[in-house]
């Protein structure tokens, strides 16, 4: 059994990745930082370096750019590694090339798991599996009693048995638990799980071995899908979600209580994809996940297939995406159980897996995939296709990203930004070519999927198309800021924050490469570790949350860095946003799966709900402020905007300002001064009111910014206030955050409910019964904002609308 808990190896450093063909530039000291857009000046870095593949070098020496290599005109640094490129996408066609000679198209060999593993043919049953190193194969299980069915082989080494029906009934019941067992090279006979198996269950006891199980439910008990998937957004508000741990009890959630108990959480709260954990099978529990086992079976420890795809169909209905925390980057160790039992030291020619030294990973304990392998690629491209398919996925967060483009792994390695660290021999090219493969794969089957890459090391072109012979992210995890901000809670008292510091870690980004933000996620969470809110409030969290005293010195801090570090992170550290489930109220405890060294407990493997929506308490405030951050995207869509440009860093003042999209923010982190009369730049003349307040008494704020003030602009000659010919004079508090629109060319969202709510009642009627709702005036889910503050979130059967937030 895995002894390991941690997925994130300590090994791989977090550091930011240095900017690259970005238009940020070096400006005097407490002058203005320019992103996105600005005047020619001096780059701050330009880093060249000249590297190429064994065998791949130019002979006259020069870099010569062909059409084909298209990521070379997106960023012209990469010119001097054309050659990787051009060896990089000879090795991808070579890949498709063979895939189309023996299946006709990337789509029909991506079809794997109608050929292997259990399948309906012509009034029978056949198994199939690829297994060429073993001498013999026989299938045992519930329906023979056990006794072993022979198999025969063929000349690729795929063992067959085929199992016609018995009096017009499938002569292996739905539900059959079952195994193969293999003949090992050295005579000896081994039980495994096959490997396509499609649900895997264990005895209800910790450490219990797993069964294969047949699953070909009566078409009564099938599910029946009903919603189609939602269009794909602008702008991803990701909640990242892990169904077992989401109970308040403690207990393993299933996804028929997270389906009628979290989803409308999520929905209530403004986000519009959810990213699930832990959905393939994995052994250990304790993994978080990461450990995969079976990575064809959904997990069984919190339900079914079928109410797996009751929950995604039902975050569909919600107008959620579902995102499939996938791993493919390695495969748990587990012999018994998983598809490691299926390495029995062949060459890896007939071998899922590398050997040596290449086929394990030594920091996560697990194996490591031979991604050179055909039928490695059928299995894990196939597997792709299947959760699109059978459960109508939206897309794919791949796991592991980094060690799966390094045979280092990342281990050890702190990636500066040069261009050699990422294109050379450490590259691992058929990991590389295995990922285009499947971004290309999954954009086809489904041209609106969101592949999601996390990677550490800030590949230059992984988030450009593979037409352009990127890898074909469509973006990828921003990790470096996380990291960031751990570093200044636990280093640096706020009042000595820098705001170049923080400005330049959210930034520190690839231009044209989409990023996904996120101040913390589940890493930050688990045992060991820390949240932003627990770093900011320790112990008070237990004892000092309450909203019917005046909260302490520690608790007002922790609130309001607690909502500014999330918004600045938001608006400044990519094109999308993520967040951890629970963290939006601030959840007090770190996750600890049950595990020897906790006696088995659920404690602290589970989310407490009730924090925010319990009345007095201070977590609710939180959870609105969280709230109306999705809402401030939702309406004026700034995270989808290409215009973002920081205009004023204030270091004696600690204030920083920015715009993106149509907004204009304004923080103010000095904990102790309250600056009236502020001037701040604005992109256009006009009237700027407040959107959004982190001091209102809705977030647990002290009301200090008037909401009924109309700033208006005063022209000035150019240059002479920040680059910009127009700005206003505003109240900027200590510790707040605060969001201005022009309102002259944009409404507030609270206008555009007011516009929806005149429409008469009779429309709104027919419109709640056409979508299968309960009336207006009994919805459920998040409270609106005012009523928040005194009657904390109310869960029912959760058919609330996000136009309701407000």
């Amino acid at each position: 059994m895995l002894r390991s808990i941690s997925k994130r190896s300590p090994g791989i450093s977090h550091a930011p990745t240095v900017m690259k063909n970005r238009v940020i530039y070096d400006v005097p000291r407490s002058s203005y930082f320019v992103v996105l857009g600005g005047r020619n000046r001096r780059p701050i870095q330009r880093i060249v370096h000249r590297s190429a593949l064994p065998g791949t070098a130019n002979a006259a020496g020069r870099t010569v750019i062909k059409d084909d290599i298209g990521v070379l005109a997106v960023d012209p640094q990469l010119a001097d590694y054309a050659d990787h490129f051009r060896y990089r996408l000879q090795q991808y066609r070579a890949a498709l090339n063979r895939i189309r000679a023996a299946a006709g198209s990337l789509e029909h060999f991506a079809e794997g798991y109608k050929i292997f593993g259990f399948t309906r043919e012509d009034d029978a049953i056949v198994y199939r599996e690829w297994s060429p190193a073993v001498q013999a194969a026989v299938l045992i299980g519930d329906f023979s009693g056990w006794q072993p069915v022979s198999m025969q082989r063929d000349e690729w080494g795929v063992w067959t048995v085929r199992l016609p029906d018995v009096d017009g009934h499938p002569a292996i019941p739905h539900g059959s638990r079952l195994k193969v067992r293999l003949q090992h090279p050295g005579g000896w006979w081994v039980d495994r799980v096959p490997a396509w198996v499609r649900w895997a269950v264990a005895e209800q006891r910790m450490g219990a071995g797993f069964d294969g199980v047949y699953w070909d439910p009566p078409k009564a008990e099938k599910h029946h899908w009903q919603h189609p998937r939602p269009p794909r957004p602008p702008s991803l508000r990701i909640y990242e979600a892990h169904v077992g741990m989401s109970s308040e009890e403690p207990k393993v959630a299933s996804y028929t209580e997270f389906k009628d108990t979290v989803l409308p959480r999520i929905q209530a709260l403004g986000y519009n994809a959810i990213q699930l954990m832990a959905i393939q099978e994995h052994a250990y529990y304790g993994s978080f996940g990461y450990h995969v086992t079976n990575p064809f079976a959904v997990s069984s420890r919190s339900g079914t297939p079928e109410e797996l795809k009751a929950l995604v169909d039902e975050a569909h209905r919600r107008g959620l995406l579902v995102l499939l925390d996938v791993v493919h980057s390695h495969i748990s160790k587990n012999t018994e159980d998983g598809l490691a039992g299926f390495d029995f030291g062949q060459k890896e020619d007939d071998n899922y897996f590398k050997q040596g030294d290449a086929g394990y990973h030594r920091l996560w304990d697990s194996r490591c995939l031979n991604y050179a392998n055909f039928e490695t690629l059928r299995y894990l491209l196939s597997n792709l296709r299947w959760w699109i398919e059978e459960y109508h996925f939206d897309g794919f967060r791949f796991d592991g990203v980094t060690s799966m483009l390094y045979h280092h792994h990342g281990i050890h390695m702190s990636f500066s930004g040069s261009y050699h660290e990422y294109l050379g021999p450490a590259t691992n090219v058929d990991a590389v070519v295995y990922l285009m493969l499947a971004n290309q794969l999954v954009h086809d089957l489904l041209p609106q999927a969101v592949t999601i890459a996390e990677d550490v090391s800030g590949m230059p072109a992984l988030c450009r198309p593979v037409s352009e012979s990127g890898v074909g992210f469509d973006c990828r995890l921003n990790m470096s800021i996380p990291d960031k901000w751990i570093q200044l809670l636990k280093h640096t008292r706020d009042e000595h924050w820098r705001m170049h510091d923080i400005v330049t870690a959210l930034c520190n980004r690839r231009y044209t490469e989409s990023s996904i933000g996120y101040a913390e996620s589940h890493d930050q969470a688990l045992v060991g570790d820390q949240t932003v809110a627990f770093r900011l409030m320790g112990a008070e969290m237990y004892g000092g949350m309450s909203a019917l005293i005046e909260p302490n010195e520690v608790v007002m801090r922790g609130i309001a860095l607690h909502k500014m570090i999330r918004l600045v992170t938001m608006a400044l550290g990519g094109e999308g946003w993520l967040n951890f489930m629970g963290n939006e109220f601030g959840h007090p405890e770190w996750i600890d799966f049950p595990r020897d060294g906790n006696g088995w407990s659920h404690h602290y493997c589970r989310r407490q709900w009730s924090l925010a929506d319990t009345t007095h308490l201070r977590y609710k405030f939180l959870q609105a402020w969280d709230a109306a951050m999705m809402r401030l995207d939702e309406h004026y869509g700034f995270l989808s905007s290409p215009h973002q440009w920081v205009t004023h860093m204030d270091e004696r003042e600690q204030i920083l300002v920015f715009e993106r999209g149509p907004l204009v923010f304004v923080f103010t982190w000095n904990p102790f001064g309250n600056y009236e009369g502020y001037r701040v730049a604005v992109p256009n003349p006009g009237k700027w009111r407040v959107a959004l307040d982190s001091d209102a008494w809705d977030f647990g704020g002290m009301g200090r910014v008037g909401h009924d003030v109309d700033h208006f602009s005063d022209p000035e000659p150019a240059g002479t206030s920040r680059d910009r010919q127009h700005s206003i004079r505003v109240l900027a508090p200590s510790r707040t955050a605060i969001v201005y629109f022009n309102a002259d060319t944009h409404t507030h969202w609270q206008q555009q409910q007011q516009q929806q709510q005149q429409q008469p009642e009779v429309e709104e009627e027919q419109q709640v019964q056409e979508q299968g709702l309960g009336h207006g005036n009994s919805l459920h889910g998040l409270a609106p904002a005012a009523t928040q503050t005194a009657g904390g979130l109310s869960l029912g059967s959760g058919d609330e609308q996000s136009e309701t937030l407000y």
